[in-house]
């Protein structure tokens, strides 16, 4: 089972610290299926945020099933605000 627990969603909470946490949740195999489609949403909300702040442009995501979620998250976002 996985030791990283999922801070709670506060304003206070940072963007970054949160998305970390959420991704490795995600890629854990020791997180239950539960948890991990909890942390799904969490984390694709943080998106604009993080894009917002220059994230991906600083940093690449290696796993490549969460750079293409959060990839195909981003331009479905970028769609709907055209």
């Amino acid at each position: 089972m996985s030791l990283i627990t999922p801070p709670p969603a506060a304003p206070d909470t940072d963007a970054l610290v949160d998305f970390v946490v959420h991704a490795q949740l995600m890629l854990d195999p020791a997180t239950p299926e539960p948890v991990r489609c909890q942390a799904e949403p969490r984390l694709l909300s943080l998106l604009p945020t993080l894009q917002a702040l220059g994230v991906f442009e600083l940093f690449t995501i290696r796993d490549p099933a969460l750079a293409t979620l959060v990839r195909d998250e981003l331009t479905a976002r970028q769609a709907r605000a055209a």
